[in-house]
Order: C-alpha cells, then sequence, then structure tokens
C-alpha cells in the first residue's frame, strides 16, 4: 500500500503559488534588468560578486559552484563565457592538478563595480520599497529557515 500523499489544502496552495510567482517575478525583472544595463544575466552577476569577495579574488571552481548552487558544468559553461569577455580567466590550482581556479580580471572587477548600483537599485525597487521593516525581518528569517532546512544545517 502507497504512502497516502499530503495535498496541499487551498491556503498553502495559495501561499505555495503566491510564493513561485513573487520568486519568479523578483528574479525575472532583477535578470532582464542586469541584461539591459550590463549585458549579462544575474547567475553571471552573482559569479562575478562572490569573485569579487573572495581573497584575491580567486575561488576553486568546485568553490564557485557551490557558493552559486550551480552544477559544475553549468559553472563551467558560464566561466567560459566570463573569459570570453575578459571578465574571469581560468588558472591551473597549484595543490590539485585537476581543479581549476577562477580570477576574477580587473576588466571583471570593473564590469561590476559598473553594473552594481543598478542592480541594488533594483532589488531595492522590487523587493525591499514593497515591504514594510516588519516585513523584511519576517522574510529574512523565513528565507534563512529554508536554507537551513534545504541544505540540511
Amino acid at each position: 500500500m502507497g504512502v497516502m500523499t499530503r495535498w496541499l489544502d487551498p491556503d498553502e496552495q495559495r501561499t505555495w503559488r503566491a510564493f513561485l510567482a513573487a520568486t519568479r517575478g523578483l528574479m525575472e525583472n532583477l535578470d532582464r534588468e542586469l541584461q539591459r544595463d550590463a549585458g549579462m544575466p544575474h547567475a553571471y552577476y552573482e559569479i562575478l560578486v562572490r569573485l569579487s569577495e573572495a581573497p584575491e579574488r580567486r575561488l576553486r571552481m568546485s568553490e564557485l559552484a557551490d557558493v552559486t548552487g550551480s552544477s559544475r558544468s553549468r559553472l563551467s559553461h558560464a566561466v567560459a563565457r566570463l573569459e570570453d569577455a575578459g571578465w574571469v580567466r581560468r588558472e591551473d590550482c597549484p595543490t590539485d592538478r585537476r581543479g581549476q581556479i577562477a580570477h576574477l580580471t580587473d576588466a571583471g572587477f570593473a564590469t561590476l563595480a559598473a553594473a552594481a548600483p543598478g542592480h541594488v537599485e533594483g532589488v531595492r525597487r522590487h523587493l525591499f520599497d514593497a515591504l514594510t521593516p516588519a516585513q523584511v525581518t519576517q522574510l529574512r528569517r523565513i528565507s534563512e529557515t529554508l536554507v537551513d532546512h534545504l541544505t540540511g544545517s
């Protein structure tokens, strides 16, 4: 005998659909604006941000995949495109023959610095301006709870 399906009640269904629509709409808006203003999708912007915050603007490719929530192959493809643009350079890892390190170039850092003000304004306009301070706190707590649950921490 199979496990009984725990169907969503009407309130849960409305919450789930609102959550999906909100997250999809937010990311589509931010992605469209970054594409228009900086010539890159949000996924590439996040790679540049993570590299900019790393020591010496370098991260192992495996670690970069982990922190961006990307598969190794998807990250490798994205970094190849960022290399073509001159924003990232791949280097061999000195401690692991199979490993590679992604290094944010000066051109990549300049591109990120130029894109950041518009992107932050988009995040503010599409997310924070629509919420009260109490809702921002609730959203952070809910998001942290979900991250902890989904990452098993």
